[in-house]
C-alpha cells in the first residue's frame, strides 16, 4: 500500500534536472551537482523546489537555482539568472521588444496559487508565453539585442568585501574577486529577483534598452517636461481612434492613463503621442526604437520637441504638447 501523501506538501515542486541556460550550466560537460528537495522557497511563488547547486567550471563561483520551475517555464526564462533562454535577454527587455505583457501576478496575492494552476497546463519543455504577432521591427531589434554565444563572466566569483576593506588574509587561495568596486552607487547591484522576473525596474534591461534607442537616434531630450513622440509617415485612412488603439496595443507594459493625448495631423501624416510622465516617453521610445510595426509598414518615432524649439515638422508646430 502506497504511503499516505504529505498533505502540507500539497503543491511543492519536485524535479530531476534545473532548466538552465549554458551560461550558468558552464563549459564544462561533466558538471556535478547536489540536489535538495524542497531546499528554499521559489524567489517569486514562494513555493518549496527543489534546488541544484553547482560549479560551473574552473575560477566560477558556485551557482544554484532560484526559483521553481513552473515559474521559469511560464516565462521561458533560466531558473538561475532569469534571463530569457531564446534570446539571453532581461525579461523586460524581451517583453518591450515583443509588446507583451505578463500575466503572472506581481503582488504576493494568489501567487502560488496561479503557479499551481499553471503547473497543469504546462506540457514538458512549454512555456505560458505568448508572443502574439511580431512585426519586421520586432524582429530586428530582438536579433539585434540577443546574445547567441554563452557570457561566462556571469559565472566569476563576487568581490571580497573583506578585500575591500584591506582586511582578507587568504591572498591567492581566496575564493572570491580581489578587486575594488567600480562605482559604489551602480545600479547594477541594486537588483532583485521579483523585479528581474515580473521585468519592472530592471536597471540591466533599463541599460541594454535605453543604449539600443540611442543608437537609433532617439536619444531622450534634456528638456524633462518633453513627453510627447512624433509618429511619421501614417496611412492614410489613420484616425486619431485608429492611433490610439495602435498606440495601446504596441505598449501593453504601460496603462492606456499614461497617454494624455493624441494629437492627429491628417494633412501631413502624422501625429503627436503626449505621455502623463517622462517615464512612459521614455519606455515607449525604447519599445520602438525601429519604429512602429503598422500592417507591415513601419511609421518612423522621433521626440517631441520643447515649447522653445521649431517641432519635427513645421506646420504643426503648434501642436506639440510637453
Amino acid at each position: 500500500m502506497p504511503p499516505k501523501a504529505d498533505l502540507n506538501k500539497a503543491g511543492w515542486e519536485q524535479s530531476d534536472f534545473p532548466i538552465l541556460c549554458e551560461t550558468c550550466l558552464g563549459p564544462n560537460p561533466f558538471v556535478r551537482m547536489s540536489k535538495q528537495e524542497f531546499g528554499r522557497e521559489c524567489g517569486t511563488c514562494a513555493r518549496p523546489f527543489t534546488v541544484f547547486r553547482w560549479n560551473p567550471g574552473e575560477g566560477g563561483r558556485f551557482k544554484m537555482t532560484v526559483i521553481c520551475q513552473t515559474c521559469a517555464k511560464i516565462k521561458n526564462i533560466c531558473q538561475t539568472c532569469l534571463l530569457d533562454l531564446e534570446f539571453g535577454l532581461p525579461v523586460q527587455a524581451r517583453d518591450t521588444a515583443l509588446a507583451v505583457r505578463s500575466e503572472a501576478p506581481t503582488s504576493e496575492i494568489n501567487r502560488e496559487w496561479y503557479a499551481q494552476n499553471a503547473e497543469g497546463k504546462l506540457a514538458p519543455h512549454e512555456s505560458l508565453m505568448k508572443t502574439g504577432r511580431v512585426g519586421s521591427a520586432t524582429k530586428e531589434m530582438l536579433q539585434q539585442l540577443a546574445r547567441s554565444d554563452p557570457y561566462y563572466k556571469r559565472n566569476r566569483p563576487h568581490i571580497c568585501s573583506f578585500f575591500v576593506k584591506g582586511q582578507c588574509n587568504r591572498g591567492a587561495a581566496c575564493p572570491y574577486r580581489h578587486e575594488m568596486p567600480t562605482d559604489k552607487d551602480d545600479p547594477m547591484a541594486k537588483q532583485n529577483i521579483k523585479d528581474r522576473y515580473h521585468g519592472r525596474n530592471d536597471p540591466v534591461a533599463k541599460k541594454i534598452l535605453s543604449n539600443y534607442a540611442a543608437s537609433k537616434g532617439l536619444v531622450p531630450p534634456d528638456d524633462p517636461s518633453v513627453q510627447s513622440l512624433f509618429l511619421t509617415p501614417l496611412p492614410q485612412d489613420a484616425t486619431e481612434d485608429s492611433i490610439r488603439t495602435r498606440v495601446v496595443q504596441a505598449l501593453p507594459f504601460l496603462s492606456p492613463s499614461d497617454i494624455r493625448s493624441i494629437v492627429h495631423v491628417a494633412k501631413t501624416k502624422s501625429a503627436f503621442v503626449n505621455f502623463t510622465s517622462r517615464n512612459a516617453a521614455e519606455r515607449a521610445a525604447e519599445a520602438w526604437a525601429n519604429g512602429l510595426d503598422w500592417d507591415g509598414s513601419i511609421v518612423g518615432v522621433k521626440w517631441g520637441r520643447s515649447k522653445n524649439k521649431t517641432a519635427p515638422v513645421a506646420s504643426t508646430s503648434e501642436t506639440v504638447a510637453t
